[in-house]
């Protein structure tokens, strides 16, 4: 009785053995496997972004953001309405530069681009998604508060989000004009908008960033020609 006890507890060591040798194993890849993911510093990975951006930014004809300047140019000295609207960081950038047009670009009581981010009554956003949907978030609200000839700009990494597209027949509806600064393929907005202003990247975040750099071009330029 005594062996056979004896000769199942060396089984089970042996196998124990081989099952931690295994797990020790797995481990040990596993663990190369992160330590090459982590293995680019900081730096290197920064470097990297920066040459997509630079890159993207050195091949870009940027003839295609005219069209934009002069529309928004008058629509500061004619009084129409600019609105903007996007999803998540974009949104984030559309409040940003909804401010930089209403009041940066003259700095002067009463001068600036009647403008307007879609994106920051919470309370209105939220009834809307929750009787209407979210898809209608911003349709609706440009149903209640533009004119024909207003100016819609849409910002949307990847051109497809729902309610910017709902947004863009909305605006097509009323006779606004509209303008869609956009990433990736371009997606359906791509077509749905007026003016496309597409920059073909396959970075959600060199996406957003292209949406703020659009921006500040135009505010620049409005700002100098703030006398014409």
């Amino acid at each position: 009785m005594r062996s056979r006890r004896l000769r199942h507890c060396m089984q089970q060591a042996r196998s124990a053995t081989r099952t931690a040798s295994t797990i020790c194993v797995g481990c040990n890849k596993r663990s190369s496997l992160m330590a090459s993911l982590a293995s680019e510093s900081a730096t290197e990975m920064a470097g990297r972004y920066a040459g997509r951006l630079g890159t993207l930014l050195a091949a870009t004809d940027w003839s295609m953001i005219a069209p934009l300047a002069e529309e928004l140019l008058d629509c500061w000295q004619t009084g129409r309405q600019v609105f903007w609207i996007g999803n998540g960081g974009s949104a984030g950038n559309a409040t940003h530069l909804s401010n930089d047009f209403l009041y940066p670009i003259s700095k002067q009581r009463g001068s600036g681009i009647r403008s307007h981010a879609l994106t920051t009554n919470a309370p209105i956003i939220t009834c809307l998604a929750n009787d209407e949907g979210y898809d209608e978030t911003f349709a609706m609200q440009l149903a209640v508060l533009a004119n024909p000839r207003d100016v819609l700009i849409a910002f949307s990494g990847s051109g497809n989000s729902p309610n910017i597209l709902r947004a863009l027949e909305e605006a097509r509806n009323i006779g606004m004009k509209s303008f869609a600064v956009l990433g990736f393929s371009g997606g359906k907005a791509k077509e749905l908008t007026d003016h496309p202003i597409h920059f073909l990247i396959e970075d959600m975040q060199i996406a957003e960033d292209m949406q703020l750099i659009v921006g500040h071009m135009v505010m620049q330029y409005l700002h100098a020609n703030r006398n014409r």
